[in-house]
């Protein structure tokens, strides 16, 4: 399967975006995808999971402003987040792998491209 993650941009603090993570070549339905991010300098880090059934899991920074979910008959997996800080600027990827939950960036098989999002303070 194909990933591409689109969306990201420059906004102010506080402000929202959603990210998107398209699949081709196969249906996204029977995978889970997680959305990663990494930051000048850091390392990649997790950010949300979801499962195949729409089950999901959160890093703590991303409670309560992130939302994560898809629409599996559009093959896409979408990363709502709301009230964003300007540590939230990262590259964010969506990656997929077909059994597992997991937040180890290495458990998945499948990545996107990754895109940029910069939060201006």
């Amino acid at each position: 399967v194909q990933l591409q993650a689109f969306g990201g941009g420059l906004v102010q603090a506080g402000g929202s975006l959603r990210l998107s993570c398209a699949a081709s070549g196969r249906t996204l339905s029977t995978y889970i995808v997680a959305w990663f991010r990494q930051a000048p300098g850091k390392e990649r880090e997790f950010v949300a999971v979801i499962n195949w059934g729409g089950g999901t899991r959160y890093a703590d920074s991303a409670k309560g402003r992130f939302t994560v979910s898809r629409d599996n008959g559009k093959s896409t997996v979408y990363l709502q987040m709301n009230s964003l800080k300007p540590e939230d600027t990262a590259v964010y990827y969506c990656a997929a792998n077909p059994s597992r939950v997991s937040i180890q960036a290495g458990s998945y098989d499948y990545w996107g491209q990754g895109t940029q999002v910069t939060v201006s303070s």
